[in-house]
């Protein structure tokens, strides 16, 4: 284990590394060295201290996969300030619970990206920055929120471009970014990532230094992943699978990081393996598939693939054999865990054989504690027995952003911290994953929180009553379902419903399945038994188990 920041990290392998490509990003014509970065980083960590970003502030970052994305990261991480992540799929309603809940000060955008305009989605909820001037934002919903600047230079009323952000720097010596830096301690706060929770609203877990340094250092290792490799990451920074496996996974060891575009694209990511010679590729089994199926995949010389990380849901027997054959990552490995712990619990080596690579998630990263405990007493299972799993170590979260007691529900008094996953560990400790104890819904490697869906269907006129849940799916591995009550006398279809969140909410926390009924199935203290739903829907349309 290391105690070492982020930013002090970064310097070492940046300074070693000299003219090697750091990045690489063919949609943005974008192929920096590790010295052109270390620059980039440094000016905008400079700009960032002109404005005012404070140690400790919380600098929340709405975009796509863009090369600015890597700069804030590693910036915000040298002058001590929090990289709040935001889904770029958030709509208005959900971007103003993330900027309320997390005390942001400072907040980066896209201007738009497909048919959202994120300037638009924030104006409808902070209507104060259509006549703010720029760094002066005075908003009465997020009294923290300070200033706003976009990634491009585009403009747009009460709002800084990116020029004007590095500008802001002119006044700030190496010496006084280099003593902001000094003064960070690797214990510090360095994202928090909104994950999911029993309230069914998104939590932000704090995240150290240490706990990703160690964490992503680990999760190399077990790739075998050196300075030699080149990482194609078309996976989502916001995620910790992107911004923690991905950018930091690269910039740790020196290696490339490729980018294929914004937003995940089958041929794209081809494009960019066959191209830039990687040698690891990471993504969601969906991801996978959606890539061996592509129409012109045997056109692409895949040949230079080596390892990966695949994460995020189950991966089919086939999918793994096909990933191993076709795509030639003989040593693809597959992870476990969540954004609590940094995020990787257990992971396959590159030494295992596929049926455990399929069968499995793997043993414990090193220097992490895993253990099987019956849910109700805490105490642990003999190997071979089903209950959760839990896991302690430095990778665990400081805890929940505000949320005291949330955070004592998932970190014991023992330090371990409680993943709400069943799962059982054999006798060599490779562990497998059998079910979910929370009520959670993971859509293509999306967290949906059944909760959150429920509270804003409410708000239909026509809802009385709504329970959501997840369905098994081919092709995404759950897909959302809904059984609605209706209000005496009013009328809804499924269609309305699904126009009614089309827009509002993001779109994977749209229901595909939409019931109408009188009653819910009950026990007899009067609970939803939102199982006996699933089944009675699974049954109904036919669905498939999920692999």
């Amino acid at each position: 284990m290391e105690r070492i920041t982020i930013g002090d990290l970064f310097d070492r392998v940046a300074l070693g590394a000299g003219d090697r490509e750091a990045l690489v990003f063919p949609d943005h014509n974008v192929r920096w060295s590790y010295r052109e970065t270390h620059a980039r980083v440094n000016q905008l960590a400079k700009g960032l201290m002109g404005l005012g970003v404070d140690a400790g502030d919380h600098v929340a970052l709405w975009a796509t996969n863009w090369p600015e994305w890597v700069l804030l990261q590693f910036a915000t991480a040298k002058i001590g300030a929090v990289l709040v992540t935001v889904n770029p799929a958030y709509r208005a309603h959900e971007l103003a619970y993330v900027l309320e809940q997390s005390d942001a000060t400072t907040l980066f955008l896209i201007e738009r990206f497909r048919d959202s305009v994120y300037t638009e989605l924030l104006a409808e909820c902070c209507p104060e920055i259509r006549k703010a001037r720029p760094a002066r934002l005075a908003s009465r919903r997020f009294p923290c929120l300070k200033r706003v600047a976009l990634l491009g230079d585009c403009s747009a009323p009460g709002i800084l471009t990116w020029s004007e952000v590095l500008a802001a720097g002119a006044g700030i010596s190496d010496h006084l970014l280099r003593r902001r830096q000094e003064a960070v301690d690797p214990d510090d706060p360095v994202n928090i990532q909104y994950s999911s929770g029993t309230t069914g609203f998104p939590k932000g877990a704090e995240l150290t230094h240490v706990n990703l340094v160690n964490n992503t250092y680990y999760a190399g290792e077990c790739m075998r992943l050196t300075r030699r490799d080149r990482l194609c990451v078309p996976v989502p920074f916001y995620h910790c699978f992107g911004c923690v496996l991905g950018t930091l996974a690269a910039i740790c060891r020196g290696a490339t990081m490729v980018v294929p575009a914004e937003h995940f694209d089958a041929e794209k990511t081809l494009a960019a393996v066959a191209a830039e010679r990687c040698t690891a590729l990471h993504g969601v089994p969906t991801m996978f598939i959606a890539a061996l199926a592509h129409p012109r995949f045997d056109t692409f010389d895949l040949r230079a693939l080596r390892t990966g990380i695949m994460a995020g849901a189950p991966c089919p027997v086939e999918v793994m054999r096909q990933v191993v054959g076709r795509m030639h990552a003989r040593e693809i490995t597959i992870a476990y865990g969540q954004t609590e712990a940094s995020p990787v619990i257990t992971q396959t080596r590159t030494e295992d054989p596929i049926e455990l690579r399929v069968s499995t998630v793997g043993r414990a990263l090193p220097h992490v504690e895993v253990k099987i405990a019956d849910p109700e007493t805490g105490r642990e299972v003999p190997r071979g027995v089903q209950g959760e799993l839990c896991c302690r170590g430095y990778l665990v979260m400081r805890g929940y952003y505000k949320m005291p007691e949330a955070t004592a529900a998932a970190i014991d008094l023992e330090h371990w911290l409680h993943t709400g996953d069943l799962a059982t560990m054999d006798d060599h400790g490779y562990c497998r994953i059998t079910g979910r104890i929370k009520d959670m819904v993971i859509r293509g490697g999306e967290n949906v929180y059944p909760r959150e869906v429920e509270e804003f269907l409410y708000t239909h006129p026509a809802v009385r009553d709504v329970q959501v849940f997840g369905v098994p799916d081919p092709r995404f591995g759950e897909e959302l379902a809904v059984w609605i009550r209706l209000r005496e006398g009013a009328s809804a279809t499924a269609d309305e419903i699904r126009e009614f969140c089309r827009g509002r909410i993001a779109h994977y926390k749209i229901p595909k399945y939409v019931r109408f009924v009188d009653e819910y199935p009950l026990t007899v203290t009067g609970k939803v038994q939102k199982f006996k739903m699933r089944e009675a829907t699974v049954k109904e349309l036919g669905l498939a188990p999920s692999a």
